[in-house]
């Protein structure tokens, strides 16, 4: 490994942007667990919670990242705008931000990425080295962060990305299909909303899972060159399948399942800022999409962590408010009553 690799090993401290959002928390959760100090950085009080050490601050702040960012060795960015707002004016400036600050203090970045940087000519199977030919904004956005990435790893920060499908977990935020079409958080579930297109597949990846996949690649960062991206393949779901799952929780087998109306999501597009975003993701719907997950088996000896789909649904929804009976400890140490923080929250 070269110098730079090397010497980020030195600490196990983490600073992690967008700890109080689904994908930061979980990845917070799975560092601590794996015996690193964690530092959150917040725009936003936050409730005590022994595994981070909350530090104010706004990721669009340069000083404010490099001053959390002080002795760390390892910068997650799980930085998102909620609800899909201001990507153009704020996802690249954060981005920016984080990357300074790896470079000044030695520090590796992490990103939780998407397959949004993927256009239908990489379909159905994406490959960590398929061509990156988005079609849509948010995708053309998304590969500039991880060309910016890898600029940034060949000049002394180094970067693991690992990418994956549609988020969801007990702490999914509004950037979420699970949390923010298919149920509705914090009430009961008396009907399910199926995003999925019949006869299409589509890849899932559990929030505790992902994060536990990025703690055991840090536990193996001898291993990983400076610039370095591996596919999470999660839970590759048939259509009706998640909505089949989620109908088992709550003990309602013929509960009502409606396709969403992406037909109104399209028409309604010029009205609804809201609706014009989710339309353009519609593609990732429409055909079947599967991420291969070799090159990550075969650093991790094995298989990624892989929660029963069944048991990851209920403990989901359960951390959603969507359950009268359910068991959150397993997950109590980031989804504790964070509040998302709109500079600091992740799908």
């Amino acid at each position: 490994m070269s110098p730079s690799t090397s010497a980020i090993s030195t600490s196990r401290i983490a600073l992690v942007i967008g700890a109080s959002g689904g994908i930061g928390g979980a990845t917070a959760a799975a560092l601590a667990r794996h015996g690193w100090t964690i530092r959150g950085l917040t725009r936003r009080p936050q409730p005590g919670n022994g595994a981070i050490e909350w530090i104010a601050g706004d990721a669009m702040n340069a000083s404010d990242v490099l001053r959390a960012a002080q002795g760390v060795a390892l910068i997650v960015h799980a930085a998102n705008p909620p609800g899909y707002r201001n990507w153009a004016t704020e996802v690249l400036p954060m981005l920016d931000n984080t990357i300074a600050a790896a470079k000044a203090v030695g520090a590796r970045i992490v990103l939780p990425g998407t397959i949004y940087n993927f256009g239908a000519d990489a379909f159905p199977v994406l490959h960590e080295d398929s061509p990156q030919r988005p079609s849509t904004r948010k995708g053309a956005i998304r590969v500039e962060m991880e060309r910016r990435l890898k600029a940034a790893a060949n000049d002394g920060a180094p970067a693991l990305i690992v990418r994956a499908g549609d988020y969801f977990g007990p702490h999914s935020t509004n950037n979420s299909y699970f949390a923010a079409v298919m149920v509705r958080p914090g009430a009961p579930v008396r009907w399910i909303i199926d995003p999925a297109q019949r006869g299409a597949s589509h890849a899932w990846a559990y929030l505790p899972d992902v994060g536990e996949t990025i703690a055991r690649l840090m536990d193996r960062e001898d291993k990983l060159a400076d610039f370095e991206a591996f596919n999470f393949t999660g839970h590759q779901l048939a259509s009706g399948e998640m909505a089949a799952s989620i109908a088992k929780a709550v003990g309602k087998p013929d509960i009502r399942v409606w396709p969403f109306p992406w037909f109104a999501i399209v028409a309604l597009q010029p009205l609804v800022r809201l609706f014009r975003e989710m339309a353009e993701m519609r593609y990732l719907w429409s055909q079947s999409i599967a991420l291969d997950g070799g090159k990550l088996r075969t650093l991790l000896r094995g298989e990624p962590p892989h929660t029963p789909l069944d048991t990851a649904v209920r403990d989901t929804l359960a951390g959603l408010g969507c359950l009268k009976t359910g068991s959150h400890e397993a997950f109590a140490e980031y989804h504790g009553g964070h509040h998302t923080d709109a500079k600091g929250s992740a799908t």
